[in-house]
């Protein structure tokens, strides 16, 4: 029996933050976050994570996903990642432009939306690649 095991039979897991017994925010199999978080390489790999399941929702649920380039799919999957696909799916107006290939409408439909209030640098950014089909200037990417 290694460590890990029987830790995993003493702390069970969650997959949601709850409080320890002594009072700590804790996740995973009593990992706690509280006084310890998450170190950049497990931050690095939730991201992945998340960005893989939302890249997979969008391939599900736009038909026109392949017919999209890199620049506007990933415009979608920043959006998705931000919002959750609940959410997103209801920028129906902006969905339905994409499916017409109708970029301006698509970033005129984002701008107008709460979302953009909510969170304007980010939504500006996203607009202007979704217009424009161009990666930004000021963002590392690989």
């Amino acid at each position: 029996m290694k460590a890990e095991d029987l830790i995993r039979h003493h702390e069970g897991f969650r997959s949601r933050p709850y409080r320890c017994t002594a009072g700590k925010l804790t996740i995973g199999y009593g990992r706690n976050i509280e006084d310890n978080g998450i170190t950049r390489d497990e931050a690095e790999q939730l991201l992945a994570n998340d960005v893989y399941d939302c890249r997979q929702v969008l391939i599900r649920n736009l038909l026109f996903w392949d017919q999209l380039d890199r620049v506007r799919q990933t415009v979608l999957v920043d959006m998705c990642f931000n919002l959750g696909w609940p959410k997103f799916s209801q920028f129906r107006k902006m969905i339905n432009a994409l499916a017409l290939r109708d970029f301006s409408l698509a970033a005129k439909e984002m701008l107008e939306s709460r979302w953009a209030k909510q969170v304007p640098n980010r939504a500006g950014r996203l607009i202007k690649m979704m217009a424009t089909g161009e990666w930004p200037e000021d963002i590392e990417r690989d």
